[in-house]
């Protein structure tokens, strides 16, 4: 079977996701791209921050909104490691991102395909182009790996 190479973005979202699981984090990344440039990269910091909302897609977000100095995202992309939660899926409609790319689902915390299924919700204000699978076998790993040290 041959692989294709990653695209940028998610080999980024990657990087930062390892960096999570460095850190004691679950090991999610996402980054934010607008014109083919990467604006934002985070990854989870819930337990350094003290912050539950501390997610990789918020912190990526809170990010790319400060460097716009705007809180709309459009005509950005969203690329992340794992299916976005709801609380995530809801920033997500609300920054107005065009798309998001998203590498391993989740069954049962994911709110995109799963879930709440937020986007497809009657009320949703706006709903992104959504795109999965890229890099998921990367992403699965990386989850794999972090909890199955930690049991």
């Amino acid at each position: 079977m041959t692989r294709w190479p990653l695209p940028e973005p998610m080999r980024k979202a990657l990087e930062a996701a390892a960096e999570a699981a460095a850190g004691g984090e679950v090991p999610i990344g996402a980054v934010i791209v607008k014109d083919g440039e990467v604006i934002a990269a985070a990854h989870n910091t819930p337990r350094l921050d003290h912050d539950p909302t501390a997610h990789a897609e918020v912190q990526a977000i809170r990010a790319a909104a400060a460097k716009l100095g705007q809180e709309r995202l459009t005509g950005c992309d969203l690329w992340v490691t794992l299916e976005p939660c709801a609380m995530c899926a809801g920033a997500i409609v609300h920054a107005r991102l065009a798309r998001v790319y998203y590498a391993a689902s989740d069954p049962k915390g994911g709110a995109v395909e799963h879930g709440a299924k937020v986007f497809d919700a009657p009320g949703c204000l706006h709903r992104p182009e959504v795109y999965t699978g890229i890099g998921e076998a990367e992403a699965a790993e990386l989850l794999r790996d972090f909890f199955r040290a930690r049991r």
